[in-house]
């Protein structure tokens, strides 16, 4: 049966920023002396909340970061966003046709979050239905912020749906017992699936995900 609710992350799912946002990232970096690709922002910190993006640069790499390091990087972000920010192909005509109660949680900060939906011309669809890592103790993988999206809507978990893009969101879905589908559309994963240690069904074209929606297969069996 179709969900009771269909969460979507934003970055990467909704939006196809992750390239954009890898861009300024390694940029930012570059002025401090930290030298990465993107290959390991897509491996580290693809659906990851910026306060753990810094603790593994200060960790991993050895670089704690300066104070106003988030402030600049989030302002050059969203003056590049506001020329080159699209959202994922097929996704309006996709939004028009559900009938789903949707949400989005994400990541990202409210303030970013609610600068891309706007963008994105989103704003009035998904307002007051926008979850961040900051309303939680624990973002994701953690199940924390789904699990407030759910409760929000009076959704059963095994009744929610999950569209999500990195590891650490569809590692999150699972935590909570919701299902899953993994979305590769975005340009930063060009269809190619996120690396999970359990199974999940991925699509790359909007188009097929109504037909996914009543598919008794579709993600993963909550455990």
């Amino acid at each position: 049966m179709p969900p009771d609710l269909v969460i979507f992350d934003c970055d990467g799912v909704l939006a196809d920023s992750e390239v954009l946002s890898a861009k300024v990232l390694i940029a930012e970096l570059a002025r401090e002396g930290v030298q990465i690709d993107s290959a390991y922002v897509r491996r580290h910190f693809l659906g990851r909340s910026f306060p753990t993006v810094a603790r593994t640069i200060r960790d991993e790499l050895g670089h704690p970061l300066p104070a106003d390091f988030e402030h600049r990087y989030r302002q050059r972000l969203l003056a590049l966003f506001e020329d080159h920010l699209r959202p994922t192909p097929g996704l309006l005509p996709m939004l028009e046709r559900l009938t789903a109660p949707a949400c989005v949680a994400t990541s990202s900060s409210p303030e970013r979050a609610a600068r891309t939906l706007a963008l994105l011309g989103l704003a009035g669809r998904f307002e007051g239905r926008i979850f961040t890592a900051s309303q939680v103790a624990h973002g994701k993988p953690a199940p924390d912020l789904f699990l407030l999206a759910a409760a929000t809507f009076g959704a059963a978990p095994a009744r929610t749906l999950v569209i999500e893009d990195s590891p650490p969101g569809l590692i999150a879905a699972r935590a909570a017992g919701m299902r899953a589908l993994a979305y590769t559309g975005g340009a930063h994963l060009g269809g190619n699936a996120p690396d999970l240690p359990f199974p999940v069904r991925s699509f790359d074209n909007w188009s097929v995900f109504p037909h996914l929606l009543d598919s008794e297969e579709e993600g993963i069996a909550p455990q």
